[in-house]
C-alpha cells in the first residue's frame, strides 16, 4: 500500500470515529465521546472536524476545564488520550501542561504532526509559559530523537522546535532552556545555531549539562577538537571516578577519541571509569569497542557477546556488537564465494537477455564444490557444468569416516545423497533463513524456530534448497545473486541443527554429531555452514569453545595442507570463519591469518594481470576486471598430514 493511500485510509478511520463520537456527544455520552475522539486524534491529528468535535465535547461538559477529567493522565494513558487533553489543557488557557503534554506525545510518536496546530504557533505563546516547564517539555521530547533526526522526523518536529526557538528570544539568559534548546535544534541540523546556544548555556552557568550539551554541539557541527576541550575541563573539575554522571561523559570522551583514529587515547578514561565501577554499563563494552578499533581483532566482539549475556541489562553492549558486526562476513552475513562456476552465472546474469530458460553449457578444470551447481540451477536450471580433472587432495573425501552422507558422486558429477525435505520443512527454512543478521548469537537465536524440524529435513535442504522468498530481496538474489541465497539457506538449516535435541550434554549430543560429520565432510560450502553453526553455538556458550576450537582445527589444517598443490575455494572464507572464533589457540588463529594473506595476495596479482591485460588489449585506461572462469592449474599434491609446527612447514615462518 501507497504512502498516500495509507493516509487515506487513516483519515477515512478518523472521520468515522468523529462522527461516532458527536452522536455520543448528542445523546451525553461524554465519556464515550472522548474515547472515539482519541482514537481519531491518532489516525489524523490534523481532522478538521476532529477539533470541532473536540470543542463541542468541552462545550457540551461544562467548558474545557471541566472536560479534563474525560482524558484523564492516571492509570493506564492512551496516547490519543495525552494529545486531546493536551488540546483541552491549551483551550483552558493552561499552557504549560499542554506544551508538556503535546512534547510527551513528540517523545513517543515522533513521526506523528502533534506539534503541527494553531495554538502552537500563537505568537503570543512565548511570552505567557513558563521557561522552566518548556526546558522540561523540550528535554522530554527530544531525548529519545536521533540525532539527527531524518527528514521524515524533522517536518514533525519543527513546528515544536521553532515555538521552543521563540521562547528563547524572550528567555535569552535562561541557561537551562538555552541549553535543551540547543540539544534539539542540533537535532534539526542547525548545528552552527545550536552551538551558539550551548555556549550561552555554558558562560551564563558552566557545569556539567552546558559542558555536555556544548560539546555534543561542537561535535555535531564538524569541531571535535574543541569539543574534546570541553568535555575534559569538565571532567578535571568533576573526575570520573567521583560522580556517576562524569563517568558517562568520560566515556562519550573516549568514543570521541575512537572516532579520531585515536582509540589509544581514549583507554585511559574507560580505564579511570572501570577502576571506580568495574561493572559499568557503558565503559566496559566501551572499551571492547575501541580496543577493536585498534587492532580489527574478532575477540572484542566475542567479549562484548560475553559481556551482555553477563549482564543482560547493559544494552549498550549489544548496541556495540551490532555496529561492528554490521555487514562482515559470519558475523553479521554470509561471506562471498569464489568459484569458477559461480563467476560464469553472475556474468551471465548480469546480461539483461539472460532468462530462467537460458543455458549454460560449461567446462571447468578441476572438481568444485558442488553447491555452486546448486546455485547454478536455482536461476538458470537447465544449465551444465563438466569438470576436467579431480585434484588431489580428491575433495569428495571426507576427512574421517562419517555418518553422514549428503553428497554422492557419479564420477565428477555431484549428485544428493538424501531426499528432498518436507515442503512445509522447506517452506520454513525459507521464511527463517537469512543473508544478514544482526550479530552472531541473534542469527542463533533466530533460528530456534526450526528446533522442530526432523534433522533428515535439515539435511535435504541443505543440497535441496528452497527458492528464495518472492519478495524484492528475494527476486533480486535469484536474478543477480543465487550463490549468496544457497549460502544463507546451508547456514540457517546447520542453525537449525545446532537447537536440534539442546537438552542431550554437548560432548556425545546428536546436534554435534551431525555439524561435526558437516564439517569434516567432503569440501563444499556445507562445510562452512557447519562450522558457522559450531560458531554460533561457541559463542553462546563458552563452555563448547574448546570441543568446537578442535573441530574447526581439523578443517582448518586440512585446507592448509590442500592449498599447498590445488586450489581451495572456500579457503578464504573458511579462514575468515576460524578468525571469528578467536577461543582457538594463537598458532590456529595465525595459520587462519596467513592462509586468508595469501588468498588475498592471489586475487590481487589476479586483479593486477586482467587489468594489464585489459590495458594492452584496449590502449588505455582498464575497465575492473572479470573474474577468472576457472581456478589455475595445480601440480601435484602431497596428502594432509596435519601436526604441530605447520604454520613453519608451510609457509616457512616462526
Amino acid at each position: 500500500m501507497g504512502h498516500a493511500e495509507d493516509e487515506d485510509d487513516q483519515r477515512l478511520a478518523a472521520e468515522g470515529e468523529v462522527a461516532v463520537a458527536r452522536l455520543a456527544i448528542d445523546s451525553g455520552e461524554l465519556d464515550h465521546a472522548a474515547d472515539h475522539l482519541a482514537d481519531a486524534i491518532v489516525a489524523d491529528p490534523q481532522l478538521p472536524e476532529l477539533h470541532e468535535a473536540l470543542a463541542e465535547l468541552c462545550a457540551a461538559a461544562g467548558g474545557p476545564a471541566a472536560a479534563r477529567e474525560l482524558f484523564p493522565l492516571e492509570g493506564q494513558v492512551f496516547l490519543g488520550s495525552v494529545v486531546c487533553r493536551a488540546h483541552v489543557e491549551a483551550a483552558a488557557g493552561d499552557w504549560d501542561s499542554a506544551v508538556g503534554l503535546l512534547a510527551s506525545a513528540i517523545q513517543y510518536e515522533p513521526s506523528r504532526p502533534w506539534a503541527h496546530t494553531a495554538w502552537l504557533a500563537r505568537e503570543d505563546l512565548p511570552a505567557l509559559v513558563d521557561p522552566d516547564a518548556v526546558a522540561q517539555a523540550v528535554a522530554r521530547a527530544a531525548g529519545p530523537l536521533p540525532d539527527p533526526l531524518p527528514a521524515e522526523l524533522a517536518d514533525s518536529v519543527r513546528p515544536f522546535e521553532a515555538f521552543v526557538q521563540a521562547v528563547v528570544a524572550q528567555h535569552a539568559d535562561h541557561p537551562l532552556l538555552l541549553a535543551m534548546a540547543s540539544g534539539l535544534t542540533r537535532r534539526l541540523g542547525a548545528t552552527a545555531r545550536a552551538v551558539e546556544l550551548a555556549e550561552r548555556a555554558h558562560r551564563l552557568a558552566p557545569g556539567y549539562l552546558s559542558s555536555v550539551m556544548l560539546g555534543n554541539a561542537l561535535r555535531s557541527d564538524g569541531r571535535p577538537e574543541p569539543a574534546l576541550a570541553v568535555w575534559e575541563a569538565e571532567l578535571d573539575r568533576t573526575p570520573p571516578e567521583q560522580d556517576d554522571s562524569s563517568s558517562y561523559l568520560a566515556v562519550d570522551v573516549a568514543e570521541l577519541y575512537g572516532a579520531l583514529g585515536r582509540a589509544a587515547e581514549g583507554l585511559p578514561w574507560l580505564d579511570r571509569v572501570l577502576a571506580a565501577e568495574p561493572d559499568h554499563p557503558k565503559a566496559g563494552p566501551a572499551r571492547y569497542a575501541l580496543c577493536h578499533a585498534l587492532d580489527g581483532d574478532p575477540a572484542h566482539l566475542l567479549g562484548l557477546a560475553d559481556h551482555h549475556r553477563a549482564h543482560p541489562d547493559h544494552e549498550y553492549a549489544q548496541e556495540l556488537l551490532e555496529r561492528l558486526s554490521h555487514r562482515e562476513p559470519w558475523l553479521g552475513m554470509v561471506a562471498g564465494t569464489t568459484e569458477a562456476t559461480v563467476n560464469v552465472l553472475r556474468q551471465v546474469l548480469a546480461d539483461e537477455d539472460t532468462g530462467r530458460d537460458s543455458e549454460i553449457d560449461c567446462t571447468v578444470s578441476a572438481l568444485e564444490p558442488p553447491s555452486s551447481l546448486l546455485a547454478l540451477h536455482l536461476a538458470l536450471p537447465r544449465s551444465t557444468v563438466a569438470y576436467q580433472q579431480v585434484p588431489e587432495p580428491d575433495p569428495r573425501l571426507p576427512l574421517t569416516e562419517p555418518t553422514t552422507r549428503i553428497w554422492a558422486w557419479d564420477g565428477t558429477e555431484p549428485r544428493p545423497a538424501v531426499a528432498a525435505p518436507a515442503p512445509e520443512s522447506a517452506e520454513l527454512v525459507r521464511a527463517t533463513a537469512e543473508i544478514v543478521w544482526p550479530t552472531v548469537p541473534a542469527a542463533y537465536d533466530h533460528a530456534v524456530r526450526l528446533a522442530g524440524l526432523a534433522p533428515a529435513d535439515l539435511l535435504g535442504v541443505l543440497v535441496h534448497p528452497p527458492m528464495p522468498r518472492e519478495d524484492d530481496l528475494g527476486r533480486a538474489l535469484l536474478a543477480r545473486q543465487p550463490e549468496v541465497w544457497v549460502r544463507a539457506v546451508q547456514a540457517f538449516a546447520c542453525l537449525g541443527l545446532a537447537h536440534h535435541r539442546t537438552d542431550q550434554p554437548w560432548p556425545d549430543s546428536e546436534r554435534r554429531r551431525l555439524l561435526r560429520d558437516l564439517l569434516l565432510g567432503p569440501e563444499d560450502w556445507v562445510v562452512e555452514a557447519a562450522g558457522f553453526a559450531l560458531l554460533a553455538i561457541g559463542w553462546t556458550d563458552p563452555d563448547t569453545r574448546p570441543d568446537i576450537a578442535e573441530l574447526l582445527r581439523q578443517r582448518l589444517l586440512h585446507i592448509a595442507e590442500a592449498q599447498r598443490s590445488r586450489v581451495v575455494t572456500i579457503q578464504r572464507s573458511f579462514a575468515g570463519l576460524v578468525l571469528a572464533a578467536p577461543w582457538l589457540e594463537p598458532d590456529d588463529l595465525a595459520l587462519a591469518r596467513e592462509l586468508l594473506r595469501r588468498t588475498e595476495r592471489k586475487t590481487d596479482r589476479k586483479t593486477a594481470r586482467e587489468t594489464e591485460r585489459t590495458t594492452e588489449r584496449e590502449g588505455g585506461a582498464a575497465a575492473p576486471p572479470q573474474a577468472p572462469a576457472e581456478p589455475e592449474p595445480v601440480s601435484e599434491p602431497e596428502q594432509p598430514k596435519p601436526r604441530p609446527g605447520l604454520l613453519r612447514r608451510l609457509f616457512g615462518k616462526g
